[in-house]
């Protein structure tokens, strides 16, 4: 077995579970490329698994980093939440025993393209996982952004921004702007306004299928393109943003004996009932 070893070196912890991690995947195979700083070509090494340490975010810059050429990937938490990188640092072994025994889950996620095109220059294309966000630059200050999906009109959205998620990305920044959740093998897309500045705008779910548009209104304020929180681009009225489902899949390696809603109540502590205080009362 060929494994990329990637992870978030900045993070407290992980140049020290990969030096403890090297010798366990060494014994079980080729370690092809160590990266713990998002340097490597890994289109220049092919293999059939990536070890990611950290947390989700970890993952999130694993996944672009592998581009079109995606492998399975097994996410070691060594951060905070970990809805992604489910497995624990001491269950490595346990789960590599058991992925290569063709017994762990192996899930398969939309993925999407994000083309900012821009009057008089070349289109740039993006690739992510989770979720594009347009959002007011500097913030605080109302933008109006027009949305059509395969052509169609939809709405001008006006507020502090707007959410344009996968399902996998439906439990993070669209989820807290009171979006929905969607399981994660779903083919669709999340539209999420942000502090819509009216009561009628709600969170729509569409098919992945279709080509979605965005562009600020006229006279709209100057605003920020984020692609899975970690790359940012500006944008001015006349700049055309078209996300799309990309042409490769996000592959992950599950936890044999974890569900996804297990994750979802062990996580997020979806559907766990009110602590109850349990006062004593007098007699």
């Amino acid at each position: 077995m060929r494994v990329f070893l990637l992870g978030n070196g900045g993070r407290p912890g992980v140049v020290q579970a990969a030096d403890e991690l090297l010798p366990l995947l060494e014994r079980r195979g080729e370690v092809v490329v160590v990266d713990l700083f998002q340097k490597a070509d890994l289109s220049r090494h092919p293999a059939e698994l990536a070890l990611v340490l950290g947390g989700d975010g970890a993952i999130l810059r694993a996944a672009r980093q592998m581009a079109y050429q995606q492998v399975p990937t097994l996410g070691v938490n060594l951060g905070k939440l970990g809805f992604l990188a489910e497995i624990n640092l001491d269950e490595v072994d346990e789960v590599l025993t058991c992925y290569q025994q063709g017994r762990c889950p192996l899930t398969s996620h939309l993925m999407f393209e994000c083309e900012l095109a821009r009057p008089g220059n070349q289109p740039a294309t993006f690739l992510g996982l989770n979720e594009v966000v347009i959002y007011g630059d500097p913030p605080l200050e109302l933008i109006d952004i027009d949305l059509a999906i395969d052509g169609e009109p939809v709405s001008t959205f006006t507020g502090d921004g707007l959410i344009l998620s996968t399902p996998i990305g439906s439990t993070a920044h669209s989820l807290s702007a009171g979006g929905p959740i969607l399981r994660q093998e779903l083919e669709a897309f999340v539209i999420t306004p942000i502090c819509a500045h009216t009561l009628t705008y709600r969170p729509l779910v569409d098919r992945a299928d279709r080509r979605y548009q965005v562009t600020l209104h006229p006279g709209a304020a100057a605003a920020m393109l984020i692609v899975d929180g970690q790359e940012r681009h500006p944008l001015r009225p006349g700049d055309l943003v078209t996300l799309r489902q990309a042409p490769v899949r996000f592959q992950l390696v599950r936890h044999p004996r974890r569900g996804y809603y297990h994750t979802l109540r062990d996580k997020l502590r979806w559907g766990a009932p009110p602590n109850y205080r349990h006062e004593s009362r007098p007699k």
